[in-house]
């Protein structure tokens, strides 16, 4: 009996340890956001907290009998679940390592101390928490020298980095087909935006002949900006779009623009595109976007708009949805002009661009329109991909979660835009359920609390003609 009570104590901790660490990944393996930043706290309570506290009251017999029959199911169901699961990386391999023979050391020592039995649980996993931090911070420090030698090494590589609150990915991946028209060019892949992304990019993927490397440059506080920017040290900074986005984490949004503006400390700077929602003085090196745009036409088929260019009015094309895109598409036009690009090669090339997957994505499929815009969480971009599909003849159908990581007053904003164009709505999830809800027609309005079931919801409330709006997305953890 003893061994088995040893076994179900293993396996209990390496349970708490796996719910750990996918918090953990999830936001970017700081603690203090799993604790006090989860949009879930009562899955805290439910997978970690009240087992411990039912470990230490029952009886080792009880115990066990609860944690096969309840915790080892509702665990494995609620893993089942989740739209983002762990992911085995080296770290999360090298956490689990640890956390395995620290409760195996400590089962064998309290079988010689007794005594120890109350720390059976906290000593395993608080031990292997500092012990990974430690590691993964050892390891890091490594890994960022090799990558910032391996860049000083491509003597002639040319850096684009990227930051802004929305549209940074769709600007790097347009700037990304624009300029390899032209030159031997390597973006970050998806949306990896933080240091640790971009140093382990830049050692394992990034080619040694690349000219030009565009990277995005991602913030959850301030300094994150800073710390990306003196790492890579681009010549061509770019600051698109500035808004609330992320408004839980910076508070302000002086506090988000400063943040953003830490991107033009790079010592190496040749020249600098700031979006006009940053209040900037004028300097030599930093031009201002977009200058005297004008959005002639956007539809389902693209977007047309003019923009001056050394005095003279140019006309531009792209088969891109939403006329915000226009705004992004100058600031790869500056600095396409500013690489050695011509007007017409810049042209040629838009008229060839591939809109970023699940950004606007139009895709015709089983008789239905579905425009893909799951990836966009901003309030401008998603009121934009409403307006767009309002003209749709047909019946309208929105699927979304509203905004996440904004302000009530945004998304009541959405919500009377939404009633206003959409036939039928879907709200996914419950984080803004309520305040959606509230701002809608109840007889249009479907709760899919359960995003498993999204497949089966369409084939029941959708129907053949239909136009369908994925609009936002959000893991199931938030």
């Amino acid at each position: 009996m003893e061994y088995f009570n040893i076994f179900t104590h293993i396996l209990f901790i390496m349970a708490l340890g796996w719910y750990l660490i996918t918090n953990l990944q999830w936001y970017n393996y700081k603690i203090e956001r799993v604790l006090f930043k989860h949009h879930k706290q009562y899955w805290h309570i439910n997978y970690f907290a009240a087992p411990i506290f039912i470990y230490y009251i029952l009886e080792p017999l009880y115990f066990a009998a609860f944690f096969y029959i309840f915790y080892l199911t509702a665990f494995v169901l609620w893993n089942r679940k989740l739209d983002r699961p762990l992911v085995l990386t080296g770290r999360v391999k090298r956490f689990l390592g640890i956390l395995l023979f620290l409760t195996f050391a400590v089962n064998i020592l309290c079988m010689f101390a007794p005594s120890c039995q109350g720390v059976t649980v906290f000593i395993p996993l608080f031990v292997t928490y500092g012990v990974s931090t430690l590691l993964e911070k050892m390891f890091f420090i490594s890994f960022k020298h090799k990558a910032k030698q391996k860049i000083k090494t491509m003597s002639d590589l040319k850096i684009v980095a990227i930051t802004a609150s929305f549209g940074k990915t769709s600007i790097k991946n347009y700037m990304h087909q624009v300029l390899s028209k032209k030159f031997k060019t390597y973006k970050t892949p998806r949306s990896v935006n933080t240091l640790g992304g971009i140093v382990l990019d830049v050692n394992r993927d990034l080619p040694t002949d690349t000219q030009i490397y565009i990277a995005e440059a991602g913030a959850r506080e301030k300094g994150d900006i800073e710390d990306i920017t003196m790492f890579l040290e681009p010549q061509y900074p770019v600051i698109g779009s500035v808004g609330e986005q992320h408004i839980e984490y910076f508070k302000t949004l002086d506090n988000i623009i400063h943040t953003k503006m830490e991107i033009l400390k790079t010592p190496r700077m040749v020249k600098g595109f700031v979006h006009d929602t940053v209040p900037i003085l004028k300097y030599d090196t930093i031009q201002k976007f977009p200058n005297n745009l004008n959005i002639t036409m956007s539809n389902l088929d693209g977007i047309w708009f003019d923009l001056e260019i050394d005095g003279k009015q140019e006309h531009f094309h792209a088969p891109l949805l939403g006329s915000f895109n226009a705004i992004n598409l100058t600031a790869v036009i500056l600095v396409a002009l500013e690489l050695g690009m011509s007007i017409d090669e810049i042209k040629i090339a838009f008229d060839k661009l591939e809109p970023v997957e699940h950004r606007l994505q139009l895709i015709k499929a089983g008789g239905k329109v579905i425009v893909d815009d799951s990836f966009n969480g901003n309030l401008d971009g998603m009121l934009e991909a409403v307006n767009i599909c309002s003209g749709y003849e047909g019946r309208k159908v929105i699927i979304t979660p509203g905004l996440v990581e904004s302000t009530d007053e945004a998304n009541i904003q959405l919500a009377k835009a939404i009633n206003e164009k959409f036939d039928f709505v879907i709200i996914t999830g419950s984080l803004n359920a309520k305040i959606l809800g509230d701002h809608m027609s109840p007889d249009k309005t479907f709760f899919l609390k359960d995003k498993s079931k999204m497949e089966e919801t369409l084939v029941e409330q959708t129907h053949v003609g239909d136009l369908i709006l994925f609009a936002n997305d959000a893991p199931n953890f938030i």
